[in-house]
């Protein structure tokens, strides 16, 4: 039989339930629907929201051929075929055959590098879904020739109006004349995914005994599900605030909360390297140069978790969270490349001074390429004042020193060696 969730597809964006800043009245996304012309774009958003839904009523309601592949399980032959296949519909139709492409952010890069051209040169319009920002997630060559749609959780109104409307409409559901007097348990366990709380209504409608009136309660609900309703879902709401909660807490120097949330995820099932890559990012943008040892313990973590496994690696994320946790914090090297980046943006691709050029050949030495350059070990101290940045922005302080006893000291022989060049 067909599931519930599948039954409640909506048929029109009326029956969409929630992302009406996308399909609202007059919500961009809308706009372009009713267009008829979509460019290829990405879904932003967690679990059960709505992506791969939105995408199959977009291509119905555009009556456009649908091409749908799964990143957990397709390749790049896949996507070559998939490809193929819309290259001949378009010799029949208008071009812009969609291509949805679930879980995206799993394709490498070469599996996303086959999909350029095709994007490039409208053979496919792509949908691409993912639970991951895109960001980090997705090639920049493919990123900047889609748009990104961020989808929000569903509300707690919109979840109950989608059950409420399933009861009303299913034929199936309508039969058994269920009465749900309590919500509360059913929207704790689905954890707002619109997929998993309809599979729930239809895991209790098959308890129901015929002739019998069937009352929805939240007990009735707990004992049938027989679930811990603090669960944790590594792939849903649990996941993005229980790691934002772990990494606020090393970054708040309160270790007993890094280790409470660190439980939480190993208790829920979270990815080990999921956890140590966080904690190897922290170690670099939060504590920096007033311990450097935290990167080195960081990425130590990472190898050793490897090594070992679970449930043992437990141990050693909790000796590297609560090291990180009571490190000094300085984020000064994250500001000093965001001060850089900021910089190149604003001055574009400055001339490099003639002096710091390589001069490998005859003619790039009569042009005086590496003219005049001070080599620092030549020098008392291996070290001389000479100009490294390009004109223009010359004596420019990207990096400062954080106020913490490491970069007191740093800042102290900044001020020694750069006196009259740099303000330190």
């Amino acid at each position: 039989m067909t599931p519930l969730a599948e039954r409640m597809r909506p048929r029109s964006l009326a029956e969409y339930v929630g992302q009406q800043h996308l399909v609202g009245e007059g919500a961009v996304l809308r706009q372009a629907i009713e267009r008829g012309k979509i460019p290829s774009f990405i879904l932003w958003g967690p679990p059960g929201v709505g992506k791969t839904t939105l995408a199959q009523l977009i291509a119905k309601l555009l009556d456009k051929p649908f091409f749908q592949l799964s990143a957990i399980n397709s390749g790049v032959k896949d996507i070559r075929e998939a490809i193929e296949s819309a290259d001949k519909q378009n010799l029949f139709q208008q071009k812009g055959a969609i291509l949805f492409i679930d879980e995206i952010h799993r394709f490498s890069k070469s599996q996303q590098d086959a999909l350029l051209g095709a994007v490039e040169k409208g053979i496919v319009t792509l949908i691409g879904a993912t639970t991951e920002n895109p960001s980090f997630e997705v090639i920049p060559a493919l990123l900047s020739r889609c748009q990104v749609y961020v989808l929000q959780h569903l509300t707690k109104d919109e979840l109950i109006g989608l059950v409420d409307r399933a009861l009303k409409e299913d034929a199936l559901l309508k039969e058994l004349d269920l009465q749900i007097e309590e919500y509360d348990a059913l929207l704790l366990y689905s954890g707002g995914d619109a997929r998993r709380l309809l599979n729930a209504v239809e895991l209790i409608a098959n308890y129901r005994e015929p002739g019998k009136p069937f009352r929805v309660t939240n007990d009735l609900v707990r004992e049938l599900i027989q679930q811990n309703a603090a669960l944790y879902d590594k792939t849903g709401e649990q996941h993005y605030d229980v790691i934002s909660a772990f990494i606020k807490s090393m970054r708040g120097s309160d270790p007993n909360a890094a280790v409470y949330w660190l439980a939480r995820m190993l208790d829920g099932g979270e990815d080990i390297e999921f956890i140590a890559r966080r904690m190897v990012i922290l170690a670099a943008e939060d504590i920096g140069l007033a311990n450097p040892n935290a990167l080195l313990l960081a990425t130590t973590t990472m190898d050793a978790i490897r090594m070992i496994g679970m449930p043992e690696a437990r141990i050693i994320l909790s000796q590297c969270a609560v090291y990180l946790a009571t490190s000094a914090k300085s984020n000064s090297a994250y500001m000093a490349i965001e001060n850089a980046m900021s910089l190149v943006k604003q001055t574009g691709s400055l001339p490099v001074p003639l002096h710091l050029r390589n001069a490998p050949t005859k003619l790039m030495k009569e042009l005086n390429y590496g003219s005049g350059y001070r080599y620092a070990h030549d020098f008392e101290g291996n070290f001389v004042q000479q100009d490294n940045l390009p004109e223009g922005v010359d004596g420019k302080v990207l990096y400062e020193p954080g106020a913490n006893p490491a970069e007191e000291k740093i800042r102290a022989k900044l001020h020694q060696d750069w006196k009259g060049k740099y303000k330190y």
